[in-house]
């Protein structure tokens, strides 16, 4: 870490009150601190990474040595024997916690629930990282609890979801958080994993909505920022869909790999979100408040396609879309079985979302909007009144096509 450097105060005449100096007019003596803190956010794709031979995990963020493994309790019964022989195997020491996660358990209590365990393990403060196996809630909860536990303990993610694994591989490993009061995430620090292991052969045991869930992120990568990618969707999406990333492993490997690439160039240079405007937070303007409104009834992903869906048709009666191209937007969710609507997507709930997100942003929109398939640009004058005509035309569109779906014996969401 650099020395900190320090600036001498300004100058100030008597009489004046600035920094440096005090209302007498009396020199101060003072000093301003400034100190540049290196980040070091390692990502890698390790096929097996629960296999016995396989040292990668065990070596993590640290030498091998004494562990408290967090993993999510579904995580639990479908791995359970894997994860037991794999701390013998490499002659690892451990405990492990097993919670029970979901969005409604994302709270202070399950912080509190790891850094109680984190104190009666005994685990060092530098030299071993807590391993966080599960989703993203998982990866948020023990995440924010490792970055308070004496100011800062790492951490290691495993994702095990398709929309875990493309966040966690970028910027969104940087962040942490649990949800208070209405907002989803209002609690939170910066604190990246020392690594983060992404193993697609997780995404071989996810049902059929969770890695839809999973494909709405990695198209939001798409819309905004590469075309290529968002192609591969519309020829091999459904396969992925359908086959778990099982089948079409060129096609799977492909997808993964850009996606992962994408957010990573967007997010890479302001882990710390010192930029306010990223092009990676499309979706993500008015889902925050939708989702944590609608539980238990949308998914993470869900609920940022449907602000894609929404910000498609505004982006499309602006002119930076052309009807082609909106059309094809919104056939790939349908065909992704994503919703593009939900009866939140209303004048007043978009309205205060919107206002949160201005609030977010530093007192400006920044709102990010498709400008051609695999492009974006910013606004800052988005109308309550485009909003509200972009969402009943979404409305009536989304009951065109039920019906029609319907028509043809196919199951479909909002």
């Amino acid at each position: 870490m650099p020395a900190p450097s320090a600036v001498p105060p300004p100058t100030a005449r008597a009489g004046t009150c600035r920094t440096g100096c005090n209302p007498t007019g009396a020199q101060a003596t003072g000093r301003t601190v400034a100190t540049a803190l290196p980040v070091r956010h390692r990502v890698r794709f390790v096929p097996g990474v629960l296999d016995p031979a396989n040292p990668a995990l065990a070596r993590a963020g640290g030498p091998p040595g004494r562990r408290l493994v967090v993993v999510e309790a579904r995580v639990r019964e479908l791995y359970g024997r894997l994860l037991h022989r794999y701390p013998a195997a490499q002659g690892v020491e451990h405990e492990t916690l097993v919670l029970p996660v979901h969005e409604q358990v994302k709270t202070m209590d399950a912080v509190f629930r790891v850094a109680d365990r984190m104190d009666s393990s005994g685990i060092y403060r530098r030299g071993e990282p807590v391993i966080a196996i599960g989703g993203g809630v998982l990866a948020d909860v023990v995440g924010l609890a490792c970055s308070l536990y004496r100011r800062s303990t790492p951490f290691v993610r495993v994702p095990t979801t398709l929309a875990a694994l493309v966040d966690a591989g970028a910027g969104a490993g940087a962040t942490t958080g649990v949800d208070h009061g209405r907002h989803g995430n209002r609690l939170g620090t910066y604190h990246p994993a020392a690594d983060t292991l992404l193993d697609p052969a997780f995404l071989a045991t996810l049902d059929r909505r969770h890695l839809g869930n999973g494909l709405a992120e990695i198209l939001q990568v798409a819309l905004i920022k590469d075309g290529d990618l968002f192609g591969l969707l519309e020829r091999h999406g459904r396969a992925l869909l359908d086959e778990g990333f099982r089948g079409s492993h060129r096609a799977g490997a492909e997808v993964l790999t850009r996606a992962v690439r994408g957010m990573l160039q967007d997010l890479q240079p302001g882990l710390r979100e010192h930029r306010p405007a990223r092009l990676t937070d499309y979706g993500h303007s008015f889902s925050p408040t939708v989702e944590l409104r609608a539980l238990p009834e949308l998914l993470h992903g869900e609920a940022v396609c449907v602000d894609m869906a929404l910000t498609t048709v505004v982006a499309q009666r602006r002119g930076l879309l052309d009807p082609e191209q909106a059309e094809r937007i919104l056939r790939l969710m349908r065909r992704l079985e994503l919703p593009v609507w939900h009866p939140l997507v209303e004048p007043v709930t978009l309205a205060e979302a919107l206002a949160d997100t201005v609030r977010h942003r530093d007192g400006r929109q920044r709102l990010p909007l498709p400008a051609g398939i695999g492009s974006g640009v910013f606004v800052d004058d988005l109308t309550d009144g485009e909003l509200a005509g972009a969402a009943r035309w979404l409305r009536d569109r989304a009951a065109a096509d039920r019906v029609r779906e319907e028509h043809e014996g196919r199951e479909v969401r909002a």
